[in-house]
């Protein structure tokens, strides 16, 4: 069972890595749903980590119909993110009916080569997941993540498990979102999967001694607070997986 952990800090990213995860997601922003991190937070998370990591690819928060204007930026980022030494990037790339956008999505994965591609939760969104799936192999990503078009996967389970099968050897299903130790093991058995996305946050509280009441930098409740990943929570999590991964074996 493969363990994905999304961060958004070079701390949790060492957290998640400490505490068994295969791979990592960087983003930043997860308020917004995850953006491209910085070409700094990039090369300091490559830096400290012995595993992949795969590096958001996504210039703004909002919806995923792209200006041309953005496209570039996000082929920018790809060449960034490659010359920082990530070893594969995520993206997406919808049309305003809420398909796939072929044209866009083909283009950045075509860039993005030879790193590993895998297509972000824009799928969820889309009007017809099973349309959906097709395009994104058509388009060439190894990897869909995806809560089978859900808030979460746990309420997409039945769906995943659809997805995991239509999509059979051609593309990975990888589950995100709500994944946690006393689900895992239902959801597990339930959709057949084999790699696990989640990002495990914790609320940390402000350092700040002082903060001015009258402003709010962002919206309330997110504006001092922060989320990290626990080493923790990793272990026990890559715990839960591996004892169903020993489970079936002994089936």
């Amino acid at each position: 069972m493969l363990l994905e952990i999304c961060v958004d800090s070079l701390e949790s990213a060492i957290a998640a890595q400490a505490g068994g995860a295969d791979r990592i997601e960087l983003c930043s922003a997860l308020s917004e749903g995850g953006i491209t991190p910085s070409a700094g937070l990039i090369r300091m998370v490559r830096e400290a980590l012995t595993i992949p990591v795969h590096v958001m690819i996504r210039p703004r928060g909002g919806d995923f119909c792209y200006t041309p204007g953005e496209v570039k930026t996000m082929l920018d980022d790809i060449e960034q993110a490659r010359a920082l030494g990530a070893d594969g990037v995520v993206l997406g790339a919808l049309t305003p009916d809420g398909n796939v956008d072929l044209e866009i999505t083909s283009q950045l994965i075509r860039v993005a080569r030879p790193m590993k591609v895998a297509f972000h939760r824009a799928f969820d969104t889309t009007r017809n997941l099973d349309r959906s799936l097709e395009d994104v192999v058509a388009a060439g990503a190894e990897i869909l993540l995806t809560s089978g078009g859900e808030n979460d996967s746990i309420a997409g389970a039945a769906s995943i498990a659809q997805l995991r099968k239509a999509a059979r050897d051609r593309i990975t299903i990888l589950a995100g979102g709500g994944v946690r130790c006393n689900n895992v093991h239902d959801f597990v058995l339930t959709t057949g999967v084999e790699a696990v996305h989640t990002s495990l946050g914790a609320k940390s509280p402000s350092v700040s001694r002082y903060t001015n009441p009258k402003v709010s930098l962002g919206a309330p409740e997110v504006a001092y607070a922060r989320n990290v990943v626990h080493e923790e929570d990793v272990r026990n999590l890559r715990q839960a997986l591996d004892a169903i991964t020993v489970g079936t074996e002994r089936s």
